[in-house]
């Protein structure tokens, strides 16, 4: 049985490898131009078993379904220092021909109750095989990085409290996203102030090379 996922994950792997390795290629190629880069910085990670054993559990997935069904088996972030660079992030995705983009949902525009922020993709991703081309699907989350704080201390307290965050700790994670978004919206407003500064620091950094 261990055998038959590790086959399974292989190409989830593969996916998760080369989307890194292309979009942290996309990064460098806008700093090679002069230009400041939308991608703060990339991760990803394939779902472990455990993980894709409980959601199928969960969501009532059946084996046969599994890879139709389970979108986030292989998983990319992708951080961004302004809410505006998720959106050109997004527009880059859209128009590239190695993948093609499924489905898009906006919870920046329309946040989840639980105050929780982030622009999702689910992308096709062709991998080449030995003897066959295979789609993957994957999910791509493209958030700021005060977003992936946020989302980083609510996934441990809803992994503490098995999904069941007492309510005074929910009320108080729903005020401390506001407030994150808040800093978002600010740093936005001074956004050209702060690009300029970063692109004065770079060059300083070159020339001291």
């Amino acid at each position: 049985m261990e055998d038959d996922w590790s086959r399974f994950f292989e190409p989830y792997e593969q996916a998760v490898n080369e989307l890194k390795l292309k979009l942290r290629a996309l990064r460098a190629q806008f700093k090679k131009a002069g230009n400041r880069s939308p991608i703060e910085y990339v991760t990803g990670r394939v779902k472990p078993k455990a993980s894709i054993l409980e959601k199928m559990n969960r969501r009532r997935i059946k084996e046969a379904r599994l890879e139709q069904d389970m979108e986030d088996i292989a998983g990319i972030r992708i951080m961004c220092q302004f809410v505006e660079d998720i959106y050109r992030v997004v527009e880059l995705l859209r128009k590239r021909q190695d993948m093609q983009v499924v489905e898009e949902r906006d919870y920046i525009k329309v946040r989840k109750d639980s105050g929780y922020r982030s622009y999702h993709l689910v992308v096709l991703y062709p991998v080449q095989l030995i003897d066959e081309q295979k789609m993957i699907k994957v999910e791509i989350q493209i958030r700021t990085l005060a977003m992936n704080f946020w989302a980083t201390i609510e996934h441990s307290l809803n992994y503490k409290y098995q999904g069941d965050i007492p309510p005074e700790i929910a009320q108080r994670l729903q005020k401390s996203a506001e407030i994150a978004f808040a800093l978002d919206q600010e740093m936005s407003s001074i956004r050209e102030e702060v690009n300029e500064a970063q692109h004065l620091f770079e060059n300083k950094e070159k020339h001291l090379k």
